[in-house]
């Protein structure tokens, strides 16, 4: 199984941490390994496509947008192939 790579886009606000803190808690309710960035540049936000944040990519994947979603909402976007 290869390494997830989860990145979580967003300038830092309460709503940005609160998402990162969900896919953590996905993460770990899965047993999976997986490298979690938080992107915080708009530049990096940007090139990546992203209009809304918080945003949630898995490996460069758009995921989610403008949306703060649950663990139980990312746990199959983690485990999709």
């Amino acid at each position: 199984m290869t390494q997830l790579t989860v990145e979580i886009l967003g300038t830092g606000c309460k709503k940005c941490k609160q998402l990162e803190a969900n896919a953590k808690e996905a993460i770990a309710h899965l047993n999976l390994e997986a490298e979690v960035l938080h992107i915080t540049d708009p530049m990096k936000i940007a090139e990546r496509g992203v209009m809304k944040t918080p945003a949630l990519m898995v490996n460069g994947q758009p995921m989610s947008q403008g949306k703060v979603l649950t663990p139980e909402q990312i746990q199959p976007l983690l485990t999709a192939e």
